[in-house]
């Protein structure tokens, strides 16, 4: 759910300025070409650091992939693989690689995801279920596999001799020079999965793999993950022409989730030849991530228990199964999971919020603390990139602003002592080279659409990848000059906390105008940064139309730290509604505004909180939106839900108070709830529960059905329709 944002305009950006410009029609942001202009995907620098690779959407389906590279000496851009050359037909996935997807929000065909060999040699990539081998001096695509099935989370080993899959549950390995396809495990089937992330792991610990290689190649750490002990939903997926009945295991709040176990082999050992790491005598937890120290001998992995108040980082000896505990992390509320950590020869690096922000420690291989290495009332996003040589390390943040994320640098012997490394104000999303001499950035702001380039690791530009000037041959030139920039500000909260807000004022109407209150509310999510947003060019269209869009990031969400997340813990629905209510509270102070007609609309924890609005607050709102909403905490998963409201067996009062139903009968105002009818995320259910519920008390409301659609809602056409019918909702109601 910390991922979950309406992805309704996913993959197109919002828009830029010219001189004769065009109204933005709602069918113009579901064409091709894209809105966007070139965006390239999934940047990377190759480990010999001679080229930068990348994905992007071909010019006549922005929904397709190819992958291409930029060659650093020559200045050069081509095309290493055309995807549809290898496969130009209908992509026939199996259900786990659809809810592989649905995780990771990925959406398209062709090439979505690459790996690069360690010596820079050859890269390779999955596609319609079968593993692609690219040698860069043969300049062709050799299909490794082809069985029945379909393999998911491909890996190259680290020195690149093999490639690893996961088929049908089990874990196989190619020896790359022989060809030869070796079963690590057979047992799996059923209910049990062999390498593999379950359910929470995916969605929200950020987890999406469950085997990882030592450095040597020598071992592999895996899971094995029993479902049996979770409860069977029998699902319906209501497709356009068919109904299928799918046994799900979903893990509802405070009911079981699955036995994992976690364990080392010898690539070269027999298969199933396993040895399980004692995890413990408490077996209800979760294993957050796995990662080998540089020796190859040492395997840690993060454990954090169910009430996630407790994290431990955790060395596991290879040879004799030993354990340390070197960290721990604990919080009265709960404690964030992140990715940064960082082995180095003597020492380690690792993140914690212990000060009330994500910050970077150093210690050495005892756990003992070296020295806090960042600090102040701002948040690191994320450990980037180390130079072993001069002790620099990269990161990016929100030192200067919460609103943007900067590149950043400082060095193991001077701790705090931190400079910028990027130059443009903005939002920064960068990927270094191994040796962390040079980086590529993936750049935007609220008016410029994304742009990439590569850059020396002092910052300064070597060269644009993809410029992506919106200049007379960019699709986007003939709406330029009607884009309206939005206007930043700030509000205080009722503990004095500083609120974000966003606003998009229409031009050239008389009289006052109505608003929506675009809304998300939920932990994990941050919607006002300045950065190039896809979602912005609905909001473009709706605000040409002359609806003033108000969205405000609420106590709760994400990258302010601790102390502004924290007060959402076992109230949820209250203090952001709250908070929602303080933006509205000024926007009604606007000359322009009618404050009798005003909307909110938002998808997934935005639909709980357009219902928590329309019901709790019908004076406010006049209508409501709604997509995809959770509406009884109780049948969302264990760890997202127990995360921020407790267990319902030890809180059943918290999740009475942050369920919408005791709410229902003050719903005065239009309501419209959309759900994707194959929602394996925020089951149908939830929606369906409410439409009972309110049709038991008389209230009128209107919904639209998405037969065969996932939580996303994704898809040209059914996106288009989707768009239509909330614009259409506005316009007859507000």
């Amino acid at each position: 759910m910390n991922k979950l944002l309406s992805t309704l305009l996913a993959g197109l950006m919002a828009l830029s300025s010219t001189a004769q410009a065009e109204k933005i029609s709602l069918e113009r942001i579901y064409s091709d070409p894209s809105l966007s202009g070139k965006t390239p995907k999934n940047l990377t620098v190759s480990p010999d650091g001679k080229r930068a690779t990348y994905i992007q959407s071909r010019t006549d389906d922005y929904n397709r992939y190819d992958l291409w590279e930029y060659n650093v000496e020559s200045g050069e851009r081509s095309m290493l693989v055309d995807s549809k050359a290898l496969m130009s037909g209908a992509e026939n996935l199996s259900d786990e690689e659809k809810a592989r997807r649905e995780r990771l929000r990925i959406y398209g065909k062709g090439i979505l995801q690459y790996t690069w060999s360690a010596d820079g040699s050859a890269l390779m990539f999955p596609l319609a279920g079968d593993v692609y081998y690219y040698q860069l001096a043969t300049k062709k695509a050799v299909k490794l596999t082809n069985s029945e099935g379909f393999a998911t989370d491909v890996k190259f080993s680290p020195k690149g001799n093999f490639v690893s899959y996961v088929l049908n549950q089990n874990l196989y390995v190619i020896d790359i020079k022989s060809g030869k396809t070796k079963a690590l495990t057979t047992l799996g089937g059923g209910d049990i999965k062999y390498a593999m992330a379950e359910f929470v792991a995916q969605e929200e610990i950020d987890r999406m793999t469950g085997y990882w290689w030592s450095g040597d190649e020598s071992k592999i750490a895996l899971t094995k993950v029993d479902m049996s002990p979770v409860e069977v939903v029998t699902r319906n997926e209501i497709y356009a022409d068919s109904i299928k009945l799918v046994d799900q295991r979903y893990p509802f709040a405070g009911t079981p989730n699955v036995n994992i176990e976690l364990g080392i082999m010898d690539v070269a050992g027999k298969a199933d030849d396993i040895r399980w790491i004692d995890l413990g005598e408490d077996k209800d937890i979760y294993l957050a991530r796995g990662k080998w120290l540089p020796n190859n001998k040492t395997f840690s992995y993060q454990w954090q228990n169910r009430t996630q108040q407790l994290l431990e980082l955790r060395f596991v000896d290879a040879k004799t199964l030993e354990q340390q505990v070197v960290i721990q992390e604990k919080s009265d509320t709960w404690v964030n999971i992140h990715d940064s950590l960082k082995y180095l020869d003597n020492s380690f690096i690792w993140g914690s919020e212990r000060d009330g922000f994500h910050h970077l420690y150093q210690f050495d291989y005892q756990g003992k603390l070296i020295a806090q290495l960042t600090k102040g009332d701002w948040v690191v996003d994320a450990l980037k990139a180390v130079n072993k040589k001069t002790g620099d390390i990269y990161f990016t943040g929100r030192k200067d602003t919460p609103l943007e994320s900067h590149v950043y640098k400082v060095n193991l012997n001077k701790p705090n002592m931190i400079s910028r490394v990027s130059k443009r104000d903005g939002y920064h999303r960068v990927s270094f080279s191994k040796d962390a001499s040079i980086y590529l950035d993936s750049y935007s702001n609220i008016m410029q659409p994304t742009q990439v380039s590569l850059h020396k690791a002092n910052g300064e530009q070597i060269t644009w990848m993809e410029e992506n000037k919106v200049d007379k041959n960019h699709p986007f030139y003939p709406y330029k000059s009607d884009f309206i920039k939005p206007r930043f500000g700030t509000l205080k909260a009722e503990d004095g906390q500083t609120l974000y807000y966003r606003i998009f004022e229409p031009k050239g109407f008389e009289g006052k105008r109505p608003v929506i209150n675009f809304v998300y509310g939920g932990p994990g999510s941050q919607q006002i940064t300045n950065s190039w947003s896809g979602r912005n060019a609905l909001f473009q269209h709706l605000t040409q139309k002359g609806y003033v869009v108000f969205t405000l990031d609420n106590r709760g969400s994400a990258n302010r730290g601790k102390k502004f997340e924290d007060p959402i813990y076992k109230h949820l629905g209250n203090v952001e509604l709250k908070d929602q209510l303080t933006g509205i509270d000024y926007v009604k102070t606007l000359d322009f505004v009618d404050p009798n007609r005003i909307a909110i609309y938002g998808h997934s924890y935005g639909g709980y909180m357009t219902i928590m609005g329309m019901f709790k607050a019908p004076d406010v709102y006049k209508v409501g939106v709604s997509g995809s909403p959770v509406t009884d905490w109780g049948l969302y998963d264990t760890h997202y839900t127990e995360r921020f409201a407790g267990h319902p067996g030890k809180d059943n009062k918290d999740y009475e108070i942050s369920n919408v139903f005791q709410y229902a009968e003050g719903l005065k105002g239009d309501l419209l709830i959309y759900h994707g009818m194959a929602d394996d995320n925020v089951l149908f259910t939830n929606s369906t529960k409410l439409y009972k519920h309110l049709q038991d008390l008389g209230k009128p409301f209107d919904v639209m059905t998405y037969p065969g659609s996932k939580h996303s809602i994704r898809g040209k056409k059914t996106g288009l329709h989707l768009a239509k019918t909330i614009v259409r909702y506005f316009d007859k109601n507000l």
